[in-house]
């Protein structure tokens, strides 16, 4: 009996060879052709299985999969790399070949997450993970302790984000081979940085799949999925199908050494069965990556908190999900714009604290956008079951012009919120460039073939349309084509900003300091209570046994001056009183200084201003 790694695919022998088994019950006869031998016919098992052991077979060799007496051979579903992209031949691989370094990396704890979220193709002018990986130490001097990789899973064309995957298995040729992406991983657990990778399990992407050529039961129509045939998780024959995507979760834990992953919209992942398949892909990566911290978040629309409980409490065990009530209340505040998915939020004091406090604001209330309750009750989960973000790849995307948020407000107002934003109890994620407030836009771009090319710039177009200010023929009109190779170049990052950028990376820097090493803010879990202070004003308090606590108060809007000041949360420690530790209006981070706070024994907050107190000893002045 040979031993694998993996239940399918094609996979280096012990004791020589290559090892072939792929689920294709299509077939009545399937066998492997690998360049330079003869043809291996592989022999059938039960359920649809075929399987074979090739003696002459070694890594790097190319193959492909003939099913009958097809004309054309093609490629394993479960091939570990397509170095001619998903059309062209698969590629043995050696799974166990890299020298890892990592031996003694145990992962990251999630109270000390700082998650940055990056994009391989635009992180870099090389587009690489070698590119990339030189840039691990400034990431890890920033303070960032996770990057979350955009998905890497092989797709069509020379450039895309990633989200239509279609060899699940195989690292996109685009950005290197392999075990270049082992090295990016091994270097950043060289550096304390924890690496998950964002994919995709509600769909695969329109070209270049061959998942039907071997099984149609990969797919089901008992579902509506909006972005193509949903996976059949519950349906007849949908084992092996379970099978396959159990297998890629556990894959990436085990073969890249990844500590996690990020799933996309779990909504469209459809499961009635007794054992819904977020909790086995939950089991397997905890299973594979058993002796290291694993962290799993998932994207949830609907906002369901089951998915972030315990299985002892009914839930799937997800660590986190993405607050997406959050961002849309802070693009209100920091905007004033309340189109589409932004109507039901007012960028409110009261929004703010209650997202530090409880995490989602929607938690079964009637959500006037989709004309039905959003959310479930989240109160039981702890702050760090929300990871919280200012940007990501999507909504920077959805601006219509590719506009990083930083550029649709105000100087103050932006440092303000970011103040804030990384010193909430919850996880903070940054896209990248976000620390150095990045002049490149990020678009949505896909290299498709011309017809489906089309179909995608025209429901890109519908779907920001939604916008009243999108749907202007004017603003049609000026929509970036996903397609056009240039729309990708004008994402890429550049990297020199972070000197020329130098005020606004700094302030990250300085915050992502305060969070880590402050003995208030970097003891998680802690205890916080807030206080509107006026319509654009708040307070929010952050409790220590040692009577150390601190004071947040952001000012989005005009100078205030707290007369009366009738908030305990205002009061200072017994005996001491309050002093200015930071102020996001330092010139250090392009601000233009911040008086006296104290004036008359009036505290007086300055207009799009955060300012973070601690208590001292009280003076005879004071």
């Amino acid at each position: 009996m040979i031993k694998r790694r993996l239940p399918v695919g094609a996979e280096p022998a012990g004791s020589g060879g290559v090892h072939f088994r792929v689920w294709a019950p299509l077939a009545c006869k399937l066998s492997v052709e690998i360049e330079g031998l003869a043809i291996s016919p592989l022999t059938a098992e039960p359920d649809g299985y075929f399987a074979g052991a090739v003696a002459d077979a070694q890594p790097g060799m190319r193959y492909r999969f003939r099913r009958d007496s097809d004309a054309e051979a093609m490629p394993d579903p479960v091939s570990r790399f397509q170095p001619e992209g998903p059309e062209g031949p698969s590629e043995i691989i050696d799974p166990g070949a890299f020298s890892w370094t990592d031996a003694d990396w145990r992962g990251r704890p999630r109270e000390q997450l700082v998650i940055y979220e990056m994009h391989i193709g635009t992180f870099t002018a090389e587009g690489t993970w070698a590119a990339a990986a030189c840039e691990l130490p400034a990431l890890a001097e920033l303070g960032v302790t996770c990057l979350e990789i955009m998905p890497v899973a092989e797709f069509a064309g020379q450039f895309g984000w990633g989200y239509d995957g279609v060899d699940l298995f195989a690292p996109t040729r685009l950005y290197g081979r392999p075990d270049d992406f082992r090295s990016f991983i091994d270097r950043a657990h060289a550096v304390g940085i924890a690496v998950i990778l964002d994919v995709v399990y509600n769909h695969v992407g329109p070209e270049g799949h061959y998942l039907n050529f071997y099984a149609a039961a990969y797919f089901t129509d008992r579902y509506d999925c909006e972005w193509g045939k949903a996976i059949n998780f519950d349906g007849p024959d949908a084992g092996p199908a379970r099978e396959f995507f159990l297998a890629n979760a556990g894959y990436w834990i085990d073969e890249y050494h990844l500590d996690g992953l990020r799933l996309d919209a779990t909504q469209a992942i459809f499961d009635s069965s007794d054992d819904h398949i977020l909790a086995a892909i939950i089991r397997k990566v905890r299973d594979v990556g058993v002796g290291r911290i694993t962290f799993v978040v998932g994207e949830n629309e609907p906002q369901h908190a089951k998915l972030a409980r315990s299985p002892e409490r009914g839930g799937y065990g997800l660590d986190a999900l993405w607050n997406d009530d959050f961002h849309h209340s802070a693009m209100v505040a920091l905007t004033g714009r309340r189109e589409a998915y932004y109507t039901d939020y007012r960028g409110s004091p009261s929004e703010f604290i209650a997202a530090a406090k409880y995490g989602f604001l929607y938690q079964g209330q009637r959500y006037q956008w989709q004309k039905k309750p959003r959310g479930t009750p989240a109160f039981d989960l702890p702050a760090e079951s929300f990871v919280l973000f200012l940007q990501n790849h999507d909504q920077i995307a959805n601006s219509g012009t590719g506009q990083r948020a930083h550029l649709l407000t105000s100087p103050g107002r932006w440092r303000s919120l970011t103040a804030y934003f990384l010193l909430m109890p919850g996880i903070p994620m940054l896209f990248q460039g976000q620390e150095f407030g990045a002049s490149s836009p990020f678009f949505y771009f896909a290299d498709y073939k011309p017809e489906l090319a089309r179909q995608v710039r025209q429901g890109r177009g519908k779907s920001l349309a939604q916008f009243p200010s999108l749907a202007t023929p004017e603003m049609q009109g000026e929509l970036a084509d996903p397609g056009a190779a240039e729309t990708f170049r004008r994402s890429i990052l550049k990297l020199d900003e972070r000197e020329t950028h130098a005020a606004i990376y700094a302030l990250h820097r300085d915050l992502l300091a305060l969070r880590r090493d402050d003995p208030v803010f970097g003891h998680r879990p802690c205890r916080v209570e807030g206080a509107p202070l006026s319509e654009a004003a708040w307070a929010l308090r952050y409790f220590a046994d040692d009577n150390t606590d601190r004071l947040l108060i952001v000012n989005l809007g005009r100078d205030l001056a707290l007369e009366p000041a009738p908030e305990p949360l205002l009061a200072p420690v017994e005996g001491q009183s309050w002093h200015v530790l930071w102020s996001s209006e330092s010139p250090r981070y392009g601000g233009t200084a911040t008086p006296a706070p104290v004036d008359d024994d009036v505290l007086r907050i300055p207009a799009e201003t955060a300012l973070i107190y601690v208590p001292s000893a009280l003076t005879g002045d004071r």
